[in-house]
């Protein structure tokens, strides 16, 4: 084990937890809400097939939400939440700035950027020090 300063530490949890939180949370809420947050909002923005579709990414959601909580296979469940934010962006905020402009797109977006960034960042860091995957790399 390497003796990795405390403070280095922190931004690989502190992000994990930002994005594994929002992913599980919106996961669930596509399931519990389907009509306004899962198949109803996928057919509203016209993507194909909302009904495959809602409970098909809720379940990735839950899922990458999950690992990159607990730190497990972090890199690897990052990127569905990479693919997920890249849609999501594309497929709703495009609408908006060429409706609204750019500020408004920009409002509109700033949780998805902030997701698709600490996506980014967990692909190329993967989970830190306080993680499974962590855990796992010492045992070897």
């Amino acid at each position: 084990m390497t003796n990795t300063p405390v403070l280095n530490t922190w931004p690989s949890l502190l992000i994990r937890l930002m994005v594994g939180a929002v992913f599980l949370s919106e996961g669930i809420q596509k399931f519990l809400f389907a009509a306004e947050l899962g198949a109803g909002r996928f057919a509203k923005i016209g993507l194909p097939n909302p009904e495959f579709l809602g409970p098909f990414v809720g379940s990735f959601e839950i899922l990458s939400g999950v690992l990159i909580l607990i730190g497990l296979f972090t890199r690897l469940a990052a990127i569905p939440t990479l693919v997920i934010m890249l849609v999501a962006i594309f497929t709703t905020k495009g609408t908006v700035l060429t409706n609204e402009g750019f500020w408004p797109m920009m409002h509109g977006s700033r949780t998805d950027w902030a997701m698709l960034l600490g996506s980014i960042y967990l692909i190329f860091e993967g989970g830190g020090r306080w993680s499974l995957d962590r855990k796992l790399m010492d045992k070897e």
